[in-house]
Parts: structure tokens; C-alpha cells; sequence
């Protein structure tokens, strides 16, 4: 039998990112005289690369982007961001637990961001992590990113896991939309980035803390999502 595939979101879901991408982003945004965003923004800017999240503290603020600013306002974020890794980013409480529980119990491991892949490839790799993972996907890895199907199915087939064995973890409607669209269950963190309560949703099911992410746990899912939904679970 394929092993089961467990696959988190990044920002907000295995890392706690938002000290360094408030940092980067204010000192992106500070060259236009665009004001600083602070944390409480930040729910409303993640979770569609970085070039949106520049886009829309340019929004809030009133200050609308034309789209020949965005390239080198990307490149300042970009390298910004990059000499600064891995800044204050930590993973969340009982994550790295339970990624070994997951590991020893036979599970695989795979990310699904839309960050761009070289950015959370970097971060994952200078936080000591990247052994965990059979494949680390982003924002620019396929021609489409989350919530679309392809960038989770796409995920899946290069950590050489089974779509019908798969369990997508994250913080927000794209990852929730994301598993629902390629028919996997989901898990969702509330302590992310979401602008909403993760419970509105509607994940397979909500945990509160990473020592809920068991082995048990994820079987329980994938068998009651089979029996459930047969033919998403069947591919």
C-alpha cells in the first residue's frame, strides 16, 4: 500500500513567518512612501505569493501599483527577504514532534505553498528541515498555484504519493479550497493567517495544536474520507 501523504501550506501553517514578512515588506514598500502595513494586516495580504502581498498593502493604503512598479519592488522584497533567513521564522509548537512521529510511523511529507519555491526552499533549508520533505512545491513551481487542483495533485505526484492517501494541512481558504478541488481531506490550523475563523471553511477537521497531527490521526481521515467520497478518494 502507498504510504500516506501528508502535505502542509508553509507560512502560518509550518512556520510562524510573519515577524520577517512584515519586515521585508515594509522596507518593500518604504522606497513608494507607502506606510507600514503591521501584523494585524498581514491575514488580509499572505496566501498568494509575495508579488500580491506587495500589491495589496500597496492597496491598503491607497496607493494602487501600475504593473511596471511590481517587477523591481519584487526583486527588493526578494533579496530583502533572502539575506535575512532565517530572521526571527520558528516552526510552530510540536511540529518538528510531530513530523517525526509522521516519519517513523512510515507517513511521507511534502509542502504546497505559494511562496516561491526557491524562497521557501531557502527558509526550509536554513531552518534544517528540508530532510523531512519528499518534495517542496511553490507558487511558481507549476503554470497554476493554490487553490487550484494541479498545484496540490502536482505535489503529490513528485513526492510519489497516492491522491487517495493524502492529507492537505493549512491556514487558510486556499488550503482548504486546494484539498476540496483535488478531493483529499484537510486539517486546519487556527493559528495561521486566515482573515476568517478557520471553522467557517469548513475543513475536514480543525486541530489546535500539533500534538493533534498523529499517525492515527491522519488514517482515521483518510479512511473516513473514502468511505465518504469513494470516487474522490479513488483519483
Amino acid at each position: 500500500m502507498t504510504p500516506a501523504l501528508v502535505v502542509f501550506d508553509l507560512d502560518g501553517t509550518l512556520l510562524d513567518t510573519h515577524a520577517d514578512l512584515v519586515e521585508s515588506l515594509n522596507y518593500t514598500i518604504a522606497t513608494i512612501g507607502v506606510a507600514p502595513v503591521s501584523y494585524d494586516d498581514l491575514t488580509h495580504l499572505v496566501g498568494h505569493g509575495a508579488k500580491v502581498m506587495i500589491e495589496r498593502a500597496c492597496n491598503l493604503h491607497g496607493h494602487p501599483l501600475s504593473q511596471d512598479q511590481l517587477p523591481a519592488l519584487l526583486d527588493r522584497f526578494i533579496a530583502h527577504y533572502t539575506d535575512n533567513m532565517p530572521g526571527h521564522t520558528v516552526p510552530y509548537p510540536g511540529l518538528v514532534a510531530a513530523m517525526d512521529q509522521l516519519k517513523n510511523a512510515g507517513c511521507k511529507l511534502a509542502v504546497c505553498t505559494n511562496k516561491l519555491e526557491g524562497l521557501a526552499r531557502s527558509l526550509i533549508d536554513k531552518l534544517e528541515l528540508t530532510h523531512y520533505f519528499d518534495a517542496i512545491t511553490g507558487g511558481d513551481t507549476f503554470a497554476v498555484r493554490k487553490p487550484d487542483a494541479q498545484h496540490l495533485l502536482g505535489t503529490i505526484e513528485l513526492a510519489g504519493g497516492d491522491v487517495g492517501r493524502t492529507v492537505m494541512i493549512g491556514d487558510s481558504v486556499n488550503d482548504i479550497l486546494v484539498a476540496r478541488n483535488a478531493g483529499v481531506p484537510s486539517v486546519a490550523v487556527p493559528f495561521g493567517y486566515s482573515d476568517v475563523p478557520v471553522e467557517t471553511l469548513h475543513p475536514t477537521r480543525v486541530i489546535t495544536h500539533f500534538e493533534e497531527l498523529t499517525p492515527a490521526l491522519i488514517h482515521e481521515l483518510i479512511e473516513d474520507f473514502a468511505t465518504a467520497t469513494p470516487a474522490a478518494a479513488a483519483g
